[in-house]
């Protein structure tokens, strides 16, 4: 857990600001709620102290709306000031839920419509904020994050484009490729990944799981996912795989080369639960067809554990595949918009993130060292040691 008593020996940079757009309102508000309870029964903050002015309040939300003309135009609207305040701007880029109005029809926004909110709230903030800070979880564009021909870089646009907006500091989780903040190398450019929150989910859920490398193995899915999963594995002490995926580069379907087959590099597995860490499902077909695999080859159980749930086409194949019994849960977090019907499936597990926000916010608003905020392996450790030795009450992480 982040170590609190590290702010006692600093100030906050300016009074503390959260505007949680309509795509993030619900994780928003639980965002605030912890924000509240840190500062009301965990801070010890001076009294009547200047530089503490405004430091527990009974709520971080600022009021913004985002308005439609009937064309379809938006304009960003503050109904409180923001002048002088230490700003955290969340939102969620890929949240297909949110509806608006264009000439009498209902629209649905998309990631771009997302990101121009985002520019519209900037710009009505006007330069009177302190300091500016962005909370994208999902990144924008991420997956559009280097160039191999005549194509457009999106994700060091997006990023160069917010910092000469005044951003001071971007925050994301789990990011494609981070090395989209190379195009603007002195905004702040945080990266964060929710290792601890899906390890919590399985042992909170799974009473008899065994973490060893006799018994678990975390596998990739992909090239790109391997140092997630080897880094999931040395924590837990498990053994470590992955797939490659065998691509026809002849030709492009939906944007992409389409796989051929999912290829597996890593040791017996027979007889072993095994990890599947990624940071997407999208349309999951590789992802079910990299479990089935698993299965083929005698996993004993399949947990699937990635960052962002999208599941773009739906849950009937992943209904379909866990009939058949090739996995067994799916562990999402909710930094997306969480469809309600999709989270009442049997095998669906949510590994909440917004008390992780609230701390990473509470540490950004004391200029603290992001140091302070991760919990260190030795720590992760301990508590799978409990795990193994039969206490599954873990109030370390029930907390």
């Amino acid at each position: 857990m982040p170590d609190f008593r590290k702010l006692e020996a600093s100030i906050p940079v300016a009074p503390l600001s959260l505007i949680a757009l309509d795509s993030a309102a619900d994780l928003g508000k639980a965002v605030n709620r912890h924000l509240v309870d840190f500062r009301h029964n965990l801070h010890q903050a001076p009294a009547n102290d200047p530089a503490f002015k405004g430091y527990c309040e009974d709520s971080y939300l600022t009021d913004v709306c985002i308005e439609r003309f009937g064309s379809g135009e938006g304009k960003a609207m503050f109904k409180e000031t923001c002048r002088g305040k230490d700003a955290f701007i969340l939102l969620d880029v890929v949240n297909y839920n949110c509806p608006y109005k264009m000439n009498g029809f209902i629209n649905y926004k998309s990631p771009d419509d997302h990101y121009q909110d985002l520019k519209r709230v900037i710009a009505a903030i006007n330069g009177k904020a302190k300091r500016l800070n962005v909370i994208m979880p999902f990144l924008y564009v991420g997956r559009q994050h280097r160039r191999t021909q005549r194509e457009s870089l999106d994700a060091a646009v997006m990023f160069h484009e917010l910092s000469e907006m005044g951003v001071s500091n971007f925050i994301t989780f789990d990011a494609h490729d981070p090395r989209i903040s190379n195009s603007a190398p002195l905004t702040g450019f945080d990266n964060f990944m929710a290792t601890y929150q899906f390890m919590k989910e399985l042992l909170c859920n799974i009473d008899d799981l065994i973490v060893d490398k006799e018994h678990l193995i975390v596998i990739s899915p992909d090239e790109g996912a391997l140092d997630r999963a080897v880094y999931f594995a040395n924590v837990l002490g498990a053994d470590t795989g992955m797939f490659y995926k065998r691509r026809d580069y002849s030709h492009v379907v939906n944007g992409t080369n389409p796989i051929v087959a999912h290829e597996f590099l890593g040791s017996d597995i027979k007889g072993k639960d095994v990890i599947i860490v990624d940071d997407m499902i999208s349309s999951g077909a590789s992802m079910i067809d990299t479990s089935r695999q698993l299965k083929a080859m005698g996993a004993k159980r399949v947990f699937i554990a990635c960052t962002f749930g999208l599941f773009t086409d739906g849950m009937d194949k992943f209904d379909e595949a866990y009939d058949r019994r090739e996995f067994d849960y799916i562990i999402s977090t909710n930094l997306t918009y969480q469809n309600p019907e999709f989270v009442k499936r049997p095998y669906y597990l949510v590994a909440d993130m917004s008390k992780f926000i609230a701390t990473i916010i509470d540490f950004f608003n004391h200029d603290s060292s992001t140091v302070n905020i991760l919990t260190p392996t030795s720590k992760i450790r301990e508590i799978v040691k409990k795990y193994n030795e039969g206490d599954h009450t873990l109030t370390e992480l029930r907390g």
